[in-house]
C-alpha cells in the first residue's frame, strides 16, 4: 500500500507552544502554502483520503480537493495534557526532565508518551492496510508523520525527532 501523508501548514501560534490536540488557527498565509501543496500532491486516484479532525487539518484537505475526508481521532497530534498551549521553556513541571529524557515512554502528565501516539497512528495504519486500499493520502501532523516514518522502518522511535516534516510538508511511505 503506498500512503501519501502530508502535514498541515503553518499554525498562527507563537513558536515553541506546545499545542497538540488544541485546535489552533492557521497563518493569514494558508492560501499561499496550500496552493504549494495542492500542486505537489502525486497525480494518482487515491482509495482512500483520510485527516486528522483537527481544522488545521480537515482545512488543507479541502483546499487540496478532499471536502470530505474520512477522520480518525487516531491520527491526532502528540496529546500535550496538562502542558497543553503552554511555552515549552516555561513549564514549571518536576516531571519534564524525566519526560525530556524518557518521552518514548513517559507520558506528558494528563496527556500521552510518544509510544503512546506510536501505537495509536500503528492501529490507524494496520485498519488501512486490512481494508485493501492500494493508494492512500491522509492529512495529519509532525508527529503523526513522525510516527509513520517509524512505523515503516525509516527511523527508531526513540529518533522521531529527527523525522519531523515541516509545515506543509510530504511523505510517502510503503506498507
Amino acid at each position: 500500500m503506498k500512503v501519501v501523508l502530508i502535514r498541515h501548514t503553518s499554525v498562527d501560534v507563537i513558536p515553541g507552544t506546545c499545542y497538540g490536540q488544541t485546535d489552533v488557527p492557521l497563518t493569514d498565509t494558508f492560501p499561499a502554502e496550500a496552493a504549494v501543496v495542492r500542486n505537489a500532491i502525486p497525480d494518482i486516484r487515491f482509495d482512500v483520503v483520510c485527516s486528522s479532525p483537527l481544522t488545521r487539518c480537515r482545512r488543507l484537505a479541502e483546499f487540496c480537493g478532499y471536502p470530505e475526508p474520512l477522520m480518525d481521532d487516531r491520527i491526532k497530534e502528540l496529546n500535550f495534557g496538562d502542558w497543553e498551549m503552554m511555552m515549552y521553556d516555561e513549564i514549571d513541571d518536576p516531571n519534564i526532565k524525566n519526560w525530556h529524557t524518557h518521552f518514548v515512554d513517559t507520558p506528558i502528565p494528563g496527556g500521552e508518551s510518544f509510544r503512546d501516539i506510536y501505537n495509536r497512528v500503528s492501529s490507524f495504519l494496520d485498519s488501512l492496510k486490512e481494508s485493501g486500499a492500494k493508494n492512500v493520502l491522509i492529512f495529519a501532523h509532525g508527529g503523526v508523520l513522525a510516527c509513520a516514518q517509524v512505523y515503516a522502518g525509516h527511523t527508531k522511535l526513540k529518533n522521531i525527532f529527527d523525522g519531523l516534516i515541516p509545515f506543509g510538508g510530504m511523505i510517502e511511505i510503503n506498507v
